[in-house]
């Protein structure tokens, strides 16, 4: 038993050390990947081209195209594109880093 929750945190340690993780704040109700998510603070999870909102048990994934800019960016920021009157996500700007996550509509 010991051994089986030992492996588990291992495995749980490895992946969370290959995936980025951010925070992000949604300040209006908004779509992503066809879900509606509402406003509030998110985990935001990077890997392998894909991007992993978490709140609580509401969980959306997304692909995602990394981009880098030439300067970073003092904040998060959230890009939205208004499309049959909702809110999609076109991309989020990561704070701190030089990295903007672009989202195909």
């Amino acid at each position: 038993m010991i051994k089986k929750i030992l492996v588990l945190f291992t495995c749980l340690a490895l992946a969370a050390a290959f995936a980025d993780t951010y925070r992000v704040t949604l300040f209006q109700p908004s779509e992503l990947a066809g879900k509606q998510l509402k406003p509030g603070d998110y985990k935001l999870e990077l890997k392998d081209g894909k991007v992993t909102l978490v709140k609580g048990k509401e969980v959306v994934e997304a692909p995602v195209k990394v981009e880098t800019s030439d300067q970073k960016f003092s904040a998060t920021s959230v890009r939205y594109s208004n499309g049959d009157g909702k809110m999609k996500i076109q991309e989020i700007r990561l704070g701190g880093t030089k990295t903007k996550l672009v989202f195909a509509n």
